[in-house]
């Protein structure tokens, strides 16, 4: 069933919403596992990696002498759990912005989705991004398309560090002040994850959950929030 509204600002997920989950648990963290000690061990004066570095090891109760080997032990269980842990964002995104200036990776997004972004961008409707992937990540992998650069169609990006977490509503009305205060009734947010859903209502958002065939939350309980299995069921527009 079509969706339509009248809005100010649409914020969008990725995983699972845009992107294909395995295009993240699979090509993403594939391509970042084997890197991660490397990438460490050759960014070590790095003060964002020697950053993550002291957090992961603060957050996994890791002695100040622990190495490399038990730092990324850390991180592959991390990994394995899903866990969306920052240093762990910070680390990958790092990784994978190197991947995509390379070309070694390439952003593949559902069919329906470019268009649509296209089309709204092409109707004045401004987007943002939020993600647990951090805001490097996410312009990297923009970047670098099968659709080409897309980075020109968001205007924001947020992620945990610069908006919080993804399941609670302070993170929402933070990423509004990010965007200029609009009325929170004015912000339309797409997910796939009925959590982040409740959360950005928590925060007076509009919200409306991607249910796409064969994703993990296709059958999902999505509460009250509205529902659709494409971005072409979704109109939007700006007053």
């Amino acid at each position: 069933m079509a969706v339509t509204d009248t809005i100010d600002w649409v914020v969008l997920d990725i995983e699972g919403t845009i992107m294909p989950t395995s295009g993240v648990h699979v090509v993403l963290y594939d391509y970042a596992r084997p890197r991660l000690g490397p990438w460490i061990d050759a960014n070590r004066t790095d003060p964002v990696v020697a950053g993550a570095v002291a957090e992961i090891r603060a957050e996994a109760g890791l002695p100040e002498s622990a190495g490399t080997d038990e730092i990324v032990a850390v991180l592959h269980g991390w990994m394995d759990a899903d866990r969306k842990a920052t240093p762990l964002k910070t680390l990958q995104g790092l990784i994978w912005q190197r991947g995509y200036a390379s070309g070694d990776l390439v952003s593949e997004y559902f069919p329906d989705v470019v268009p649509r972004l296209r089309a709204w961008h092409a109707a004045g409707v401004p987007m943002a991004i939020f993600s647990s992937g951090s805001v490097a990540g996410q312009i990297a992998s923009f970047s670098s398309t099968t659709e080409g650069d897309l980075t020109g169609l968001f205007r924001h990006h947020f992620d945990t560090v610069n908006a919080g977490p993804k399941r609670e509503a302070a993170s929402y009305a933070a990423i509004a002040e990010g965007l200029g205060g609009p009325a929170p009734e004015r912000i339309l947010f797409l997910s796939d994850v009925p959590a982040e859903l409740d959360a950005a209502a928590a925060a007076g958002w509009r919200t409306i959950g991607l249910a796409r065939p064969g994703e993990p939350y296709a059958d999902a309980d999505f509460g009250a929030h509205r529902v659709v299995a494409s971005l072409e069921d979704v109109e939007v527009s700006r007053a």
